[in-house]
């Protein structure tokens, strides 16, 4: 158990103290002077009014103490560590030599990719492991606390030298917890006597000086975690759609260049809403992330398509996009696999498109989940391939089976340095076995140029627009 949960429940139990023995003992005291001194008990209007007011004070004092109690908590809400200022108080009042500085960079993604709920969850698991991994190496007096979001704060009383030993084992041991990536950063100083704000700023100058330093705006920038319960109507919307699956899908054709036929098709996703009527991907997404929705949203993309394939020639393949999170949970993994062994899906025409902003912190983590899902038969594909940096690193480590490249290199294939990146691109894929397809191909210039360079597929309204599910199965039933 925490320090500030034991404390906590001792400073409760004086509480319950001090609000019930002078009331008992006031009841008892008045009891004996109205009723029990004689033999007889008459409940007179006097002794009426007495015992009401005993009563109404009584109830009084206890809803005082009460509230009292909420103000005056030690605990922290989400995590059950000490609060700031039960944590500077506590600090006050003790010989504590060293703190550190604990926190979870990625909070805010989280939050948008899991939903409040599951944030604070994580919260509480964190700070209850770290409690752990301090205890095991004999610090069962350290003082842990939250101070606002992911930043948490520990003392101990003593000048440990393997303290941030300690710090980056446990780390290492719990970058992911409850099927959520975690990135975390610390920090170390030695405790002077001073205010904690000035040494907390001491702390994040040593992270700024670090390898792993964030930048200033995100630290300096609160992020607020919205209750996912307080949502909007457009919200609910959206909400009521996933759970009921209500989705209109579409279909963009891809053009084998070699061929000049199409066999394989982009799915695009549309909300469907009696309010709203339809809720494009740029306004649910990020309310599907944020409340926690991603993984059932993912999963009845890949139930919809799992029941469209056997519909559709065995020649067409669909490739769509999944996210990134939800493709690194284990249930998600699970889940996934036994629909498709159970349905007997030809996993070799599915195709899942993967784009991020930014690199995972644990690619050898990530590379192997990828790995696995490929031995599963379905193929990998990375989005807006060139656009960022995270995609150059994934392409140094795992082999893709096919990219797609970001739309900058086919708009602007008149501009001559562009046009050399892209063919280094293309090139560079060729040699490594990787199929290459260029979007936004509006253009028979385009189409012409594109050949030339050797892309394996394109797409855009120069190849054909989309069409709705019904053409789908019409033309390759």
């Amino acid at each position: 158990m925490l320090l500030s949960e034991l404390e906590e429940r001792g400073r409760r139990f004086k509480l319950a103290l001090r609000a019930g023995v002078p009331i008992l003992m006031l009841i008892g005291l008045i009891s004996y002077a109205v009723f029990l001194k004689d033999d007889n008990i008459v409940l007179t209007p006097e002794n009426s009014i007495l015992l009401g007011a005993v009563i109404f004070i009584s109830i009084y004092f206890i809803y005082f103490l009460l509230e009292r109690d909420a103000e005056e908590t030690l605990l922290d809400h989400e995590t059950h560590g000490f609060n700031q200022n039960a944590f500077e108080k506590k600090l006050k009042g003790s010989e504590s030599k060293t703190i550190a500085l604990l926190m979870i960079n990625n909070l805010h993604s989280i939050n948008e990719n899991y939903g409040a709920e599951e944030t604070n969850k994580l919260l509480h698991y964190t700070i209850q492991r770290l409690n752990q991994s301090l205890t095991e190496q004999g610090l069962d007096q350290a003082i842990i606390g939250r101070r606002f979001g992911a930043e948490f704060l520990i003392a101990i009383d003593e000048k440990r030298s393997d303290l941030k030993n300690l710090l980056e084992k446990f780390i290492s041991h719990n970058h992911n917890i409850n099927n959520i990536d975690i990135e975390y950063q610390s920090s170390i100083i030695t405790y002077k006597d001073e205010d904690l704000e000035k040494t907390i700023i001491h702390l994040k100058d040593e992270l700024m000086s670090s390898e792993n330093r964030i930048s200033r705006d995100l630290k300096n920038k609160t992020r607020e975690i919205k209750d996912a319960k307080s949502i909007s109507q457009a919200e609910a919307a959206i909400v009521q759609a996933v759970k009921e699956k209500g989705m209109s899908f579409s279909f963009r054709p891809l053009q084998n260049t070699k061929t000049e036929q199409i066999d394989i098709y982009e799915v695009s996703v549309v909300l469907k809403s009696d309010s709203m009527g339809d809720i494009l991907p740029r306004v649910y997404l990020p309310v599907i992330n944020r409340l926690g929705l991603g993984r059932d949203y993912d999963f009845a993309i890949i139930e919809h398509l799992g029941m469209l394939l056997p519909l559709l020639d065995d020649s067409i393949s669909l490739t769509f996009n999944i996210s990134p999170f939800s493709l690194r949970n284990r249930e998600f993994q699970n889940k996934l696999f036994s629909y498709l062994n159970e349905n007997d899906i030809d996993t070799s025409r599915l195709i899942i498109e993967l784009y991020e902003r930014k690199a995972h912190h644990d690619l050898s983590n990530y590379f192997q989940t990828l790995n696995y899902i490929r031995t599963k038969g379905l193929r990998v594909a990375i989005d807006n391939f060139g656009s960022s940096n995270a995609s150059m690193e994934y392409m140094k480590h795992f082999r893709f089976d096919m990219v797609q490249f970001d739309r900058d290199y086919v708009t602007k294939l008149d501009d001559k340095v562009n046009y050399e990146m892209l063919h280094s691109l293309i090139r560079m894929s060729k040699n490594l076995g990787i199929t290459t397809i260029a979007k936004w191909v509006d253009k028979d210039s385009q189409k012409e140029k594109l050949k030339k360079l050797g892309i394996d597929y394109i797409q855009g309204f120069g190849i054909g627009k989309p069409i709705s599910e019904k053409e789908l199965i019409d033309t390759y039933n």
